[in-house]
């Protein structure tokens, strides 16, 4: 019995210590990019291919970097910032009311063909960025849009997986008690929603929107394929605009670079803003799930 139970708690430090080096491993892989580009962003274009790219060099130009970064082309990078804010803040905070809405109404009002709209929204999530891209284009290009800021802001406000998202909390989180005692006390059910609803929400709506703005942060396909501006030019596609031409002039290396870094701690600062609500989220998805 003594054996078996040393053998079981030998097997249980294994089995501990063969996670925990698993997510260490994983940690490095995706932190080592984020260290490398926030290095690189201090360099020089000479020290930037002559030097260890995961140490600093001797000589050291992060705010020469930074200034270069925001002169360029008169200020084209600080455009394409409040222009990613726009298509990010603006569309993830759309998406997040309309998911909520509409998972919301899923989980607690019954109607005819609940399940099979709910399915097709699930559907939604598994289809490709790039098959409904030029479908995307030929649409809005009738009605004239493509080309402006409506363009990537419309297609950005729908989120199927922040649907599926807040309808499993509307479950799990808003008692159907609640909601017949605040119909009984006169509440209307935009009310219901509106105070109480999303209030218990909040964790789960806070999600949606950090998902979703990074998601359009980080998106270049859309862009690419709606805009030919460069005032409309997310960050995304304004660094690739300067990359290609860095052939020309290898100081656009130092600038992509540094622009990259920014793009990047302003991402960061974002996910740690809304850390507390988004592990209280994952908390309760794991213990109500």
């Amino acid at each position: 019995m003594v054996t078996s139970r040393r053998s079981a708690r030998t097997a249980g430090a294994a089995g501990t210590i063969a996670v925990n080096a698993v997510l260490l491993v994983a940690g490095l892989y995706f932190l080592l990019p984020l260290v490398w580009v926030m290095i690189a962003a201090t360099k020089s274009p000479a020290d930037l291919f002559g030097t260890f790219g995961l140490w600093f060099s001797d000589s050291p130009q992060a705010w020469q970097n930074l200034i270069a970064l925001f002169t360029q082309d008169g200020g084209a990078f600080t455009r394409w910032v409040i222009n990613s804010i726009i298509y990010s803040g603006v569309g993830a905070f759309v998406a997040m009311v309309i998911s909520a809405a509409c998972g919301y109404a899923i989980a607690k009002f019954p109607f005819r063909g609940r399940d099979l709209l709910f399915s097709v929204i699930l559907g939604g999530v598994l289809v490709p960025a790039t098959v409904i891209a030029l479908p995307l284009y030929f649409l809005l290009n009738t009605f004239g849009l493509t080309g402006t800021y409506w363009a990537v802001l419309l297609p950005s406000m729908v989120s199927p997986f922040g649907v599926y998202l807040a309808r499993i909390h509307a479950n799990a989180s808003v008692p159907d008690e609640v909601i017949e005692a605040a119909r009984l006390d006169g509440a209307g059910d935009l009310r219901i929603f509106g105070s109480m609803a999303a209030r218990m929400m909040t964790p789960a709506l806070v999600t949606i929107f950090l998902f979703q703005f990074v998601t359009i942060w980080n998106n270049y396909l859309l862009p690419l394929v709606m805009l030919n501006d460069t005032s409309t030019f997310p960050v995304t596609l304004g660094l690739t605009l300067w990359n290609g031409q860095t052939q020309r002039d290898p100081m656009f290396y130092s600038l992509v670079v540094a622009g990259s870094a920014v793009s990047a701690l302003l991402l960061v600062a974002l996910m740690t803003a809304l850390q507390r609500f988004w592990r209280a989220d994952l908390t309760a998805g794991a213990t109500k799930g």
